[in-house]
């Protein structure tokens, strides 16, 4: 019985403290239209925060908050987040170059939730999706590379409280063979489907680096660094696909 317990408890740690429990996603009979509009479609689904501090330091809620809805349907998933944010920057043009010192929306997808380190593979990915809607993440060959064929992104202002963004994804899911050399299709997305997920923020009001990163899920830090996103999968979220 020791033994048994001793294993559990090593299988928890390994695997963090982010995936406590799942989210239920809901199904979308109808494709969700990717324009910044909060359609009718967003009402079946419940927003969930980004509250947990990742890197840098803790923003006033004026500076940013954020929360966000989940929808799936085949082909997609499809992401909603509502932020506050005063300033929006956007200081490299170059995409690949330290895109995540710009503001920036981070969607983390595993699509088997399997886990495990995936900084310089394709078993999960850290989609960092800029301002102007292209994303970025690192390669097979440890280059920042585009991934915007993966990716469908659109932001708008509010049309009242300016302040505020409202930004809509719809992301395609690949299985973990995925290669950069060798790209395949996206996987068709079932109900009761487990994904690994998370979603985080990037923040800078014009400083040389970000000055708060953001994200949905609490993560344990390794030697005192919680920004583990982009390298280890197991401290993603789950979320399940709901009929």
């Amino acid at each position: 019985m020791l033994r048994i317990i001793l294993i559990s408890f090593i299988l928890f740690c390994v695997h963090g403290f982010s995936q406590t429990k799942s989210t239920h996603v809901k199904h979308t009979a109808s494709p969700v239209k990717v324009d910044g509009l909060a359609e009718q479609a967003w009402d079946n689904a419940t927003w969930q925060s980004i509250a947990y501090l990742m890197a840098g330091s803790q923003p006033q809620p004026e500076d940013f908050s954020g929360r966000y809805k989940i929808l799936w349907d085949a082909q997609y998933l499809y992401i909603q987040v509502e932020i506050i944010d005063d300033i929006l920057f956007d200081k490299m043009a170059e995409p690949t170059v330290n895109y995540w010192d710009d503001d920036c929306l981070e969607i983390f997808i595993d699509s088997d939730a399997s886990g495990g380190n995936h900084q310089y593979n394709h078993s999960a990915f850290a989609y960092h999706i800029a301002l102007d809607n292209q994303a970025v993440d690192l390669g097979e060959d440890q280059e920042a590379r585009l991934y915007n064929d993966h990716v469908t992104s659109r932001w708008q202002r509010h049309f009242k409280h300016h302040e505020k963004i409202i930004w809509e994804v719809a992301v395609k899911l690949f299985p973990n063979n995925y290669s950069d050399v060798h790209p395949i299709l996206p996987i068709t997305l079932k109900p009761e489907q487990k994904i690994g997920f998370m979603l985080a923020y990037c923040d800078n009001d014009g400083s040389d680096t970000r000055e708060h990163f953001m994200g949905s899920h609490k993560i344990k830090p390794v030697d005192g660094d919680s920004n583990r996103g982009w390298i280890d999968a197991n401290v993603f979220g789950n979320i399940i696909l709901k009929k």
